[in-house]
């Protein structure tokens, strides 16, 4: 079974768009400790060749979904504003951490107004958005003033628990497995090349601003002509895609598309458009069964 430690480690830093350093270091250190010589891009993304003159560029993202403080109200809880698009129905409840800008760290709850069942009748009828929410520290405060005195305000990072968990089964429950699964997948690329001695034209990306529309919008090897995005696969009603099968995706925002013409690409506008292409479609369906890897292909 595959050792999904480096997952794990990885996990467990918080790294919502915009507070990716650390996350981004220890991407670094991995793969300088199996032996590469990656790179950080002005973007404070990772890139790193396991050849010469890269033509091909294999992406994950390390950034996650999060939230941000947008005010501290007079009883002392927090409104936020997300970072991406987490749905709050789901993360409702969901236990988290507030960074201040000074390093230190705040546990709290993401929480309805009003949330006890007891009391609010129409508890089950809110519409859960950023105006009926807040977030309730962990901490013994009462007032706007009593929470700015622990260092907290407009603008620290609110980064949620993740709860991973393995099981003996195989299966790895967790948030945030949008994009660090897909970034295990390159750190074997990167271990196992290692290994083998390969010397290919293959550079592998951490993007750092996905979850917010820009991770992927420049900072490749300039040789590069294509770009193989791994990422989250879709599963719901109308997509082919399983959790069990890899999703090859035949239709998709351009912004967020499979591969690309690498140069066509940085030089576009952001994209409102919809781009399919026959051919990568096509290929990564052929590879696919040619390696025996269960695959669907999703529009």
């Amino acid at each position: 079974m595959l050792d999904c430690k480096t997952l794990e480690e990885l996990v467990n830093i918080d790294s919502p768009s915009g507070y990716t350093e650390e996350a981004s270091v220890y991407i670094y250190d991995l793969l300088k400790g199996y032996g590469w010589k990656p790179e950080f891009t002005n973007k404070g993304a990772v890139r790193c060749a396991l050849g010469n003159a890269p033509q091909l560029v294999i992406a994950a993202h390390v950034d996650t979904l999060g939230g941000i403080v947008t005010g501290i109200k007079s009883d002392g809880t927090l409104s936020m504003s997300p970072i991406g698009g987490p749905s709050l129905n789901a993360y409702e409840g969901s236990y988290l951490r507030v960074c201040t800008m000074d390093g230190k760290h705040y546990n709290g709850t993401l929480l309805l107004n009003n949330p006890a069942t007891h009391v609010n009748k129409e508890l089950g009828n809110t519409k859960r958005e950023i105006a009926t929410m807040h977030v309730r520290l962990d901490e013994v405060v009462t007032s706007k003033t009593e929470t700015e005195a622990l260092g907290i305000r407009v603008g620290d990072f609110i980064c949620f628990e993740t709860h991973y968990t393995e099981y003996k089964s195989g299966f790895i429950k967790s948030k945030f497995m949008d994009n660090k699964a897909g970034c295990l997948v390159l750190f074997e690329l990167a271990r196992i090349a290692q290994e083998k001695g390969w010397n290919v034209p293959v550079e592998l990306y951490f993007s750092n601003y996905e979850e917010v529309g820009h991770g992927g919008t420049g900072g490749y090897a300039e040789t590069a002509d294509e770009m193989l995005v791994i990422d989250m696969g879709v599963v719901g009603d109308g997509c082919e895609g399983k959790e069990t099968h890899c999703s090859i995706c035949a239709k998709t925002l351009v912004a967020h598309m499979i591969m690309v013409s690498v140069k066509s690409w940085c030089n576009w506008p952001r994209p409102t458009k919809y781009l399919t292409n026959w051919m990568y479609t096509h290929t990564m369906a052929l590879m696919a069964r040619r390696h025996c890897v269960p695959a669907k292909t999703c529009v």
